[in-house]
């Protein structure tokens, strides 16, 4: 049972549910801090998906109306170990929790904008491999082989992944358009 990882290294773990209490934990904590802009705050990544092994990071997503607003909020996160590292692209910002001395994350949190297309690639991604056994295991078989390939070049871990990612987030997005968000 563990949660964190050191930068740029790679293993996966079998499903935990402290991962689900992790993540409600601080989706409860991002909801205080940033209550004024009304988020819409999920737990993404494959910490969310019961039957894929993952990274012991937790992934939230958080969609906001203006980024410029999060910003403005960076020192008020970072009193509580939120901490602003980039924009990931121009619909994207990233902030991260950790042990930041020992190099280890905990949490990756993705900003986007409400409604944005990476918003709806992370819901429904989570939402088909939580409902599609086989997207998932094939998911899951890709992650263990990388994973075991590059256990120390974590880009090379995540570029083995983007083709599959790719194809099942176009699985996902058709699949959404027969079970809607409610």
């Amino acid at each position: 049972m563990s949660i964190g990882m050191k930068r740029g290294t790679v293993f996966l773990e079998e499903h935990q549910s402290v991962w689900e209490e992790e993540a409600e934990k601080t989706i409860g904590e991002l909801y205080f801090l940033l209550s004024t802009l009304e988020p819409d705050i999920q737990h993404i990544g494959s910490t969310s998906i019961k039957s894929v092994k993952a990274k012991p990071i937790i992934d939230i997503a958080v969609a906001v109306t203006d980024f410029d607003e999060v910003l403005a909020m960076n020192s008020k996160l970072a009193e509580h170990g939120i901490i602003f590292r980039f924009a990931e692209s121009p619909e994207q910002l990233l902030y991260v929790k950790g042990d930041f001395e020992a190099d280890t994350r905990t949490h990756h949190i993705h900003v986007v904008l409400k409604g944005s297309r990476e918003w709806m690639n992370y819901l429904n991604f989570r939402d088909y491999l939580n409902a599609d056994k086989r997207a998932a295991s094939e998911y899951d078989a890709l992650k263990s082989q990388l994973a075991e390939q590059y256990p120390n070049d974590r880009n090379a871990y995540t570029d083995g992944k983007s083709s599959l990612v790719s194809r099942l987030l176009l699985e996902a997005e058709n699949w959404r358009k027969q079970n809607p968000i409610e």
